[in-house]
């Protein structure tokens, strides 16, 4: 089944929860990978699995950092080091208007790149990631060169 949306889709997968969702088993149709989901102790649980923040979290990271390759390749900025790293800290926590809220921070780090140049790769990563688009004005992003 194709998604219907306002993108030319090149690529899609398809997961899934059963059991309680954050209690339960999470995976990909393709059978490549099924996590055992469990709330954390924070939020109740025995933090015997994962939980949908650390995957968020991962999934970010890896896909920022991917955004800046290209955005460093494609605008001719120079190369992103093999060492760079982003780490993706996710937090969740109750709204003031009921329900629940996440929160980001991105601390980006690009050993041996000048400052300035590593400053506008991580700035057009942010604008061309997806997932930092379908965040934008839905969550708090806290970007860092560090």
């Amino acid at each position: 089944m194709a998604i219907d949306m306002a993108i030319d889709t090149k690529y899609q997968t398809e997961g899934y929860a059963t059991g309680g969702g954050r209690n339960g088993i999470a995976g990909l149709a393709s059978g490549q990978l099924t996590v055992t989901m469990a709330s954390p102790p924070a939020l109740g649980g025995d933090g015997k699995g994962h939980n949908p923040e650390e995957l968020f979290a991962m999934g970010y990271a890896a896909c920022f950092l991917s955004a800046m390759h290209a955005v460093a390749r494609m605008e001719k900025l120079g190369d992103v080091p093999e060492d760079a790293k982003v780490t993706a800290t996710v937090g969740i926590g109750p709204r003031g208007d009921g329900g629940f809220g996440i929160a980001v921070k991105l601390a980006v780090s690009l050993p041996g790149l000048d400052r300035a140049v590593a400053q506008k790769i991580v700035e057009r990563g942010h604008f061309v990631c997806p997932y930092s688009d379908a965040t934008k004005g839905n969550i708090d992003v806290d970007l860092s060169l560090v």
